[in-house]
């Protein structure tokens, strides 16, 4: 940094925290006004002040007090409704005219040996309670209704640097909390920030640590990071220091899967360059940030480490790797505890990756196109940037081939689209039609009979009743020709063994 950059950007931070605090609205500091001649201190803190300085939207109003949880509810039932966001780790929330705010007590949060979740202590002073927090940019608060910034850690000096640093020793902070660990993976990402030599080392340090921490608590900062600008720094910072070994181990494999004679690519570096790719390609269609493309583009390739063969012609193999990476994304997530439904949208992204491999070479029919949509189904906007975002070769040719053949399988897709609703796909006769015109009763032979009219739809397209119920008898009766055949050998059989007998 030049002499003069870093108290020009100090002044810009406190210019732009001015700004921002300064259009608080006015029930909070009408909150503070209430807390204040009631003997408490309160303080909008946290990551709220962070973002005011750093010229972002103020989202959450977090606020920390030296009142205990049941007179901090009692104060806000005079400001408006209130409920107990946890009271045992001393937050009450609250809530006025759409503004909602959270407030807790000055506190400690420690880990015992084999517990999940942390003891509280509660503390007595507003410069102690930001001391215990995770990194010095989030160890900042403005004391209300009053508007003075309190920074004992020197936060604002970090930001300037743009530099991650913990109030206390890296090494205590994690060891108190080792969720931090995750955090500040999370942080690089959200807000672009290098990571202090210490605090990167004791990241490594305390890993392991990660494993008394709540599955569903690792999640949420892995989403979270995922949905961040930068979440490739976040996850170079995981695998760099190890964490990634004990929360997606299947990323620190790729990169221990580089071919030193240099027959295929670097998996690892593939994958995050997919990654942001990926990111780039959102749009209206598909809204950045996108959890479930951003993620499917980091697990799309984990199933290559296990499948890799060097074959006798020198090439090399990842068969199948898409089927085993969609089994290890889906075990992986059911593990870290996604709901179900995400689980399966990225699990199927993964399965499906490869699915259009060949199409500029070979082509396809409007069957297999159709095939392709009726498979991805509502994954289709995601599956289609997918495919576009693994395109890493440093061909230039190549690479402009094999857009062009994605721009023509878009343009086929759209066009059949456009023609038949392909989103609606169906066979031309429901299940009561093919009874009706079979004759059948519900069972087994409706059900092969309804596949084979959703075969001929995807094959061929609109036919019209008429036409369709005409080929379903004709499918029917050749269907019906061999049973005859069969039973009438059966009924032949039986009368020849009962001549004998006579």
């Amino acid at each position: 940094m030049t002499s003069d950059f870093k108290p020009n950007r100090k002044a810009a931070l406190l210019l732009s925290g001015q700004r921002t605090l300064s259009a608080l609205p006015p029930a909070i500091s009408e909150l503070g006004h209430l807390f204040h001649d009631a003997g408490f201190e309160l303080a909008l803190v946290g990551g709220p002040v962070r973002d005011a300085f750093l010229g972002l939207p103020i989202h959450d109003f977090d606020l920390t007090t030296s009142a205990r949880p049941e007179q901090t509810q009692a104060l806000l039932a005079q400001w408006g409704n209130t409920w107990d966001v946890g009271r045992q780790f001393g937050t009450i929330g609250g809530g006025r005219d759409g503004l909602t705010v959270e407030i807790t007590t000055y506190r400690r949060d420690t880990y015992t040996i084999g517990s999940r979740k942390p003891e509280v202590d509660f503390g007595d002073s507003l410069e102690g309670d930001l001391t215990r927090r995770d990194f010095t940019v989030n160890a900042l608060a403005v004391r209300l209704p009053e508007l003075t910034l309190v920074d004992p850690c020197g936060g604002l000096d970090d930001m300037v640097e743009g530099l991650l640093r913990t109030p206390v020793t890296a090494a205590q902070s994690f060891d108190d909390d080792p969720l931090r660990i995750m955090r500040a993976a999370r942080f690089a990402a959200q807000l672009g920030f290098d990571v202090a030599p210490d605090v990167m080392s004791a990241m490594g340090d305390f890993a392991e640590r990660l494993t008394i921490v709540s599955q569903e608590r690792i999640r949420s900062e892995l989403e979270r990071l995922m949905i961040s600008p930068a979440p490739r720094r976040g996850i170079e910072l995981l695998v760099y220091t190890g964490v990634a070994d004990i929360v997606l181990p299947e990323i620190s494999a790729l990169q221990r899967t580089v071919d030193e004679h240099g027959r295929h690519k670097d998996v690892y570096q593939h994958t995050l360059q997919v990654l942001d790719q990926a990111i780039a390609l959102e749009d209206e269609e598909v809204p950045a940030p996108d959890f479930v493309l951003r993620f499917a583009a980091l697990m799309h390739d984990v199933g290559k480490p296990s499948t890799r063969r060097f074959e006798k012609d020198g090439t090399v193999t990842f068969r199948f790797h898409d089927v085993v990476g969609a089994k290890m994304t889906s075990a992986r997530m059911k593990a870290l505890r996604f709901d179900k439904q995400t689980t399966k949208e990225v699990s199927r992204l993964v399965e499906l990756h490869l699915r259009a491999y060949g199409f500029g070479e070979q082509g396809w029919t409007d069957s297999a196109v159709r095939r392709f949509v009726r498979d991805a189904g509502p994954l289709l906007p995601r599956l289609l940037r997918l495919i576009r975002a693994d395109i890493t070769s440093h061909n230039r040719r190549r690479v402009t081939v094999l857009q062009a053949a994605n721009d023509e399988l878009e343009r086929r897709i759209k066009e059949l689209a456009a023609q038949e609703e392909l989103d609606k796909v169906r066979p031309e006769l429901d299940g009561n039609q093919i009874m009706s015109i079979l004759g059948l009763r519900p069972g087994r032979d409706v059900g092969e009979a309804y596949k084979y009219m959703l075969a001929l739809r995807l094959d061929e397209g609109e036919l019209g009743e008429e036409e369709a119920t005409r080929r379903l008898k004709a499918w029917w009766q050749e269907r019906k020709e061999p049973r005859d055949a069969a039973a009438d050998g059966v009924e032949t059989t039986s009368e020849n063994r009962n001549e004998k007998r006579k």
